[in-house]
């Protein structure tokens, strides 16, 4: 990092709002995280530690926790929004005169926002247009973050300036930042992973081998870009770290909360059950819904996301999904189009 130090906001006390703060913390900014529950606040700003979220793990003293929108965002040279997608519209017009002109607004959460289909940075840009926007996306899951296990991440904006800023903000020892111009392509990646996380999950709880594993993540890669390539999205960007990285970890780890999600649903749990063991938000759920029906509406071939939406929403049998997937009709392997050629 440099010596320039900033006023960092986190909105959203979560797991990975309290891995980014702990960052940013530790890198010497005054890292302030707001947080709605108060026992959550004391035990951050007393205890030293997220018992909610992130039990046992100690957090720096440079970490100010906070229930005031107003005392969190006073003064803020960087705001980093890891709310759950579906409190993104009632957070941000409570907080829209507060961000001061040019303030770089990070936007951390991977899903979508039903009405219109938006991502969170278009939400952003929509609710606090005096904001300059970007994404925050990768592998990182966030207990590992806090553990200062190697991760890296990509900050996407075609904002020179500002990648730059957060990467020296962020950067450290452990974390390393990337930065990518396709702030689209990088948002949506974060998002579709979610559902494949919960297809791989279920598929693990019904015990399929490693070739089965090995296919259903290839394929999940396939049907992103190619719903990433039908909004006008570019498909090299689902090979960086916030693609294929993402999309890796997110699908093989018992540290993701979608795949959880998923494990639990293929024991024979419902989704409520899932969701409600889990104890935190699974992006995965909403997206699922939002994603088969945009891509049936657009005639996005996606039988991964369909079938996965027709088990947990319809109550379709699994084998069944299977065997459809089994006899889909796609059987090309590569499907990575570069813009220009054909």
């Amino acid at each position: 990092m440099t010596d320039s130090r900033e006023v960092a906001t986190i909105l959203g006390g979560g797991s990975f709002g309290t891995a980014m703060a702990t960052i940013l913390a530790e890198n010497g900014h005054d890292a302030r995280l707001w947080v709605r529950d108060p026992e959550t606040v004391a035990a951050i700003n007393e205890q030293r530690e997220n018992t909610r979220y992130m039990p046992g793990k100690a957090l720096p003293e440079g970490l100010l926790a906070t229930e005031s929108l107003e005392d969190a965002l006073s003064g803020a040279t960087l705001v980093f929004v890891a709310l759950p997608s579906k409190a993104f519209a009632d957070v941000l017009p409570l907080a829209r005169e507060l961000i001061r002109p040019d303030t770089i607004v990070v936007s951390c959460t991977k899903g979508i926002h039903a009405d219109g289909f938006l991502l969170m940075s278009q939400l952003l840009e929509r609710e606090w247009p005096q904001a300059r926007v970007a994404v925050l996306s990768g592998p990182n899951l966030a207990r590992e973050v806090v553990e200062k296990r190697f991760s890296g991440t990509v900050i996407a904006s075609p904002d020179e300036t500002l990648c730059q800023r957060v990467q020296d903000a962020m950067s450290c020892s452990y974390f390393r930042v990337y930065d990518n111009p396709d702030r689209f392509g990088v948002e949506l990646a974060g998002a579709l992973k979610n559902i494949y996380a919960m297809a791989t999950g279920m598929a693990a709880a019904l015990g399929v081998g490693e070739n089965s594993s090995a296919f259903l993540i290839t394929r999940s890669l396939a049907e992103m870009s190619r719903f990433a390539v039908r909004l006008g999205g570019d498909p090299l960007t689902f090979l960086g770290l916030a693609g294929v990285g993402d999309l890796i970890v997110t699908c093989t780890s018992s540290l993701s909360r979608n795949y959880r999600v998923g494990y639990a649903i293929g024991q024979g749990k419902s989704v409520d059950q899932a969701v409600a063991e889990l104890g935190q938000t699974a992006e995965g759920v909403n997206t699922v819904r939002l994603v088969a029906a945009r891509a049936e509406e657009l005639g996005v071939y996606m039988p991964i996301a369909a079938g996965l939406g027709q088990i947990l929403f319809a109550g379709k049998p699994v084998q069944k999904v299977i065997a459809d997937l089994m006899g889909g009709e796609h059987n090309h392997d590569v499907e990575f189009v570069v813009p220009g050629k054909h």
